[in-house]
């Protein structure tokens, strides 16, 4: 028999404790994955990099935690969110300290297999979509899921110090004290965390389950919305300090900052997403989203002068991409049958992770050294966009009822 959560005392307290830790470890977990995105502009200088070299490097982890996310995602419906937010976050210790030592040996193709194991940090976010769902009441889900994403500040948080921690205490050090971080907030679940009342474990074998949440039409629909804005998000969050050093001249600290407040605007702006979904259809939120995407990545294309209106351009859409994906989850958690959360999580989230993996690679290959500008990328981004809203507007209902039952795999 399934506990009702709210019937359970001081559960009020008890769920805004839990998804508070989860937003941290996820938040911690993703500073983790991040930790090569704000040096790349360093690696790059010491390492002799070509543009593509560089953006190989920044995109490597983001593909591992992407298809990561798929198995995470049903690990966590079987296992729950507790377990598996120890699990990744011990795991990613060593990958952390690995990609320190490979870039203080300053050897390439180090930092390219080290980057690899380091996307297991990225799949931290397969397990909270589902363990929030568990502790709200569908109608408060989308609130639940905008908050726990806000652990996307994890990147902001890389952006702003590593560099800074790598001027202050040298390169090994800073990775030590992120896998420090990463080792204390284990420990911190296991002492604390708790899964919901009304977690019930799904004991299907991963591979059924995961090709039954495969024939969900809601899969498909919402890989491809999430694709285009946390896509837009992470590849912005990882390349941006290249981006603002080729284009505006700073130092590699001056656009981690600026990638730092990218990033945050984008995290402060998710949660907001979420709760508007809970008021109105998500299928208005997303639109909204896709129409500001292509807006301002076409106003880019002009490069606004820094630093106010450079700020501005970017900040905006920020904003509008983070308001996006926080209506994209809210969507899924609408949608998806309960038992297939992570299944259909895992996937969602993985297809937004491949969405970040190669507009980096476009980016560094489309670049232009002549004029010095990425034009062609953020036109591509512009195109992306419009389809994503074209699709949105005329393809995907905006009251559909959520399923209740999954196909036979």
């Amino acid at each position: 028999m399934v506990v009702n959560a709210a019937t359970v005392p001081d559960t009020s307290t008890r769920r805004a404790i839990n998804l508070v830790l989860a937003t941290w470890v996820s938040a911690i977990n993703f500073w983790a994955w991040n930790m090569i995105g704000p040096l790349s502009t360093t690696y790059a200088s010491d390492l002799a990099l070509s543009s593509t070299e560089a953006s190989m490097l920044v995109a490597t982890p983001i593909l591992v935690g992407s298809v990561g996310r798929i198995v995470i995602g049903s690990l966590t419906d079987r296992f729950g969110g507790r377990t598996m937010f120890i699990a990744v976050s011990l795991a990613s210790i060593l990958p952390v300290l690995a990609v320190g030592s490979a870039g203080a040996a300053g050897s390439y193709p180090l930092l390219l297999v080290c980057g690899f194991f380091l996307g297991i940090a990225g799949t931290i976010f397969a397990v909270g979509i589902p363990f929030a769902n568990n502790w709200y009441d569908p109608s408060r889900r989308g609130f639940a899921t905008g908050v726990f994403g806000m652990g996307m500040v994890g990147t902001a948080l890389s952006a702003f110090f590593t560099p800074r921690f790598v001027n202050w205490f040298g390169l090994f050090a800073t990775h030590v004290i992120v896998a420090v971080a990463l080792a204390a907030t284990a420990l911190l679940c296991i002492a604390m965390m708790q899964d919901s009342p009304a977690f019930q474990p799904n004991t299907d074998p991963v591979l059924p389950k995961l090709k039954a949440a495969m024939k969900l039409p809601v899969t498909w629909e919402m890989s491809f919305l999430y694709a285009v804005v946390f896509g837009g998000f992470v590849a912005f969050s990882n390349y941006l300090p290249t981006y603002i050093k080729t284009i505006y001249g700073f130092s590699s600290v001056e656009a981690g900052a600026r990638t730092a407040g990218f990033a945050l605007a984008a995290v402060l702006a998710r949660p907001i997403g979420g709760a508007l979904s809970d008021r109105i259809a998500p299928k208005y939120v997303v639109l909204a989203s896709f129409a500001g995407t292509a807006a301002l990545a076409f106003v880019a294309t002009f490069q606004p002068p820094p630093d106010v209106w450079s700020a501005t351009t970017f900040i905006t859409l920020a904003i509008f991409l983070g308001v996006g994906t926080g209506g994209v989850f809210a969507w899924v958690a609408r949608r998806a049958p309960a038992q297939s959360v992570g299944s259909v999580t895992g996937i969602v989230a993985a297809a937004g992770g491949l969405g970040g993996y190669f507009p980096p690679l476009v980016m560094g290959s489309t670049y232009d050294s002549v004029d010095n500008d990425y034009t062609t990328g953020l036109l591509l981004l512009v195109a992306t966009a419009l389809v994503a809203l074209a699709y949105t507007a005329f393809r995907l209902h905006a009251h559909e009822p959520a399923r209740t039952k999954e196909p036979e795999p």
